[in-house]
């Protein structure tokens, strides 16, 4: 190839590669922030670690809504005090105030940023559908501990409050289940 068709070989390829990086950008960011913490990205666990420190942190409890969601959403509690490596448990409300069935799926974040490698959720309700009928109110409970090594971060080890925040926003239900809330069809053939 000559001229410019080697040039215009040369610049498709750099898009493909452009383009394919930027699909790869979403899951090794999402790898990176669940890795280092960064962005106040939690941690998960199956179960608590060994020890529990006598040192505490407050950790406050946020709730927001997320653009056209109708919820009422609210943490059961503002805060709590809590060793560090000990378990808490904590609720957050849902409600439901319309006529009709909505879904729901809540996003977090932790901050001080520093702090959210170490704010580790043994069992949490984000990122799952919640599914509420009309009038209808859920307590769903959030597992989590502040991981000891906390105490030896460079920059964790000053953090003395944590915030947790959730916002939920509305999200499509499953064909299945939008299906059972349309009413049957009536009308004469």
């Amino acid at each position: 190839m000559k001229g410019p068709a080697r040039t215009a070989a040369q610049l498709a390829g750099v898009a493909v590669v452009m383009a394919a990086l930027s699909f790869a950008a979403v899951p090794f960011y999402d790898w990176f922030c669940r890795v280092t913490g960064f962005g106040g990205t939690t941690a998960t666990a199956v179960q608590a670690p060994a020890g529990v420190l006598d040192r505490t942190v407050k950790v406050r409890f946020d709730a927001s809504l997320g653009k056209d969601m109708p919820w009422r959403f609210k943490p059961a509690q503002r805060e709590m005090e809590i060793r560090i490596g000990e378990v808490g448990l904590a609720f957050y409300e849902a409600h439901n105030p319309t006529d009709r069935r909505i879904a729901g799926t809540a996003s977090y974040n932790v901050a001080p940023f520093s702090a959210g490698g170490y704010f580790t959720k043994i069992d949490c309700f984000c990122f799952e559908m919640q599914v509420l009928e009309p009038g209808e109110t859920m307590q769903m409970p959030v597992t989590f501990y502040i991981d000891p090594d906390i105490v030896t971060d460079r920059e964790g080890k000053y953090v003395r409050e944590i915030t947790l925040s959730y916002t939920f926003h509305t999200t499509d239900l499953p064909a299945d289940t939008a299906a059972a809330t349309k009413p049957p069809a009536t009308g004469t053939n």
